[in-house]
């Protein structure tokens, strides 16, 4: 039995994680959800985005299932999603992007992950004005060797795990000679390491084009945090969009897997949300609690769902969509055959 903290989220995030716990427990896999509230909802019952309860229930369980979250508009709060990922040190940022049979995208047969550094550079918040009348600011982004290390291993002991042939390392070094230089330096460290991986480096802009024009040359990803956070939805939009990205976000101590699109207020309630991107969140999770038969068998339903394009959402069928339910119902039936 594995115990999980669950944040259903808000806006479609309750609908959709219920979904994905309704496919991983008609996987058969025994898990004890602890339901965790943060964001809106917590703010309604606790003024506070981010309850204690929260923090003591991912500490005891180390891994947790989370739904989108909503960063409220107000001093004082702050974004849960940042939160979380200092609190825990949630230092690698893995997203996958695979293309659907079923799903219109830009290029086929498209299998690439990218593993974004989670904590650093220019997400680690260190900014402010210069002067009083606020007309400049200045942001700090600092690299560490530390943690260029551990992200760069990580990606190299996944692509080794995963069977993945190769590491591309994407950079700035030419003109961040220091920051971007660092990293491309340990880059090459730790590639040495790996003599049964093939190692590369991008620049990002280069990259960028890359990645539209032949994708497909790609395998692994890592980068710092701001050309991970773009590069991985521009991934994403090759293979259909948002709504089916999973995200992993991985410490030494925890660990939490998400849908990264947003909460959609608009349709919250309305039956209408695509639940793949949280399910997949859920084989990321299952994954990671060494259950791959599960997750395969789930990952493979999911496929076959959207590949028949019969019970689908409306964003993967404008013609003749269903809502939520009866695509987790499909999925679930597809699971059972």
């Amino acid at each position: 039995m594995h115990e999980v903290t669950l944040i259903p989220g808000d806006g479609i995030g309750p609908s959709i994680t219920e979904s994905a716990v309704r496919i991983i427990e008609a996987s058969g896999v025994k898990i004890a959800w602890d339901r965790a509230e943060a964001g809106m909802a917590a703010i309604d019952k606790y003024k506070d985005p981010l309850p204690k309860a929260v923090l003591d229930s991912i500490e005891r369980t180390r891994v947790a299932l989370k739904g989108p979250l909503t960063t409220p508009v107000g001093s004082g709060f702050r974004s849960v999603n940042v939160a979380l990922r200092k609190e825990f040190d949630l230092y690698a940022n893995v997203r996958p992007a695979k293309t659907f049979e079923g799903v219109t995208s830009q290029h086929d047969d498209l299998d690439i992950v990218i593993v974004r550094e989670n904590t650093e550079e220019f997400y680690a918040g260190i900014e402010h004005y210069i002067d009083p009348q606020r007309s400049a600011a200045e942001t700090i982004g600092i690299v560490t060797r530390s943690g260029s290390h551990r992200i760069l291993k990580y990606a190299y002991e996944f692509a080794r795990k995963y069977h993945r042939k190769k590491v591309t390392t994407v950079h700035k070094a030419n003109i961040l000679k220091y920051t971007g230089g660092l990293f491309l330096d340990v880059s090459r460290e730790v590639a040495a390491e790996y003599p049964d991986l093939e190692s590369n480096d991008r620049i990002i802009d280069n990259m960028a084009m890359q990645m539209v024009m032949n994708p497909h040359q790609f395998d692994v990803i890592v980068t710092t945090n701001l050309f991970g956070d773009i590069l991985s939805d521009l991934a994403s939009g090759l293979v259909g969009g948002l709504g089916l990205a999973p995200g992993a976000n991985i410490g030494y101590t925890a660990s939490i897997f998400e849908a990264v699109h947003g909460s959609a207020p608009d349709i919250a309630g309305k039956d209408l949300a695509n639940p793949t991107a949280v399910i997949l969140a859920g084989v990321l999770l299952l994954r990671h609690l060494n259950e791959e038969s599960a997750a395969e068998r789930i990952e493979r339903a999911v496929r076959s769902v959207i590949k028949e394009g019969k019970c689908v959402t409306r964003d993967l069928n404008h013609q003749s969509p269903v809502g939520t339910s009866k695509m987790t119902a499909a999925i679930i039936d597809r699971l059972t055959d």
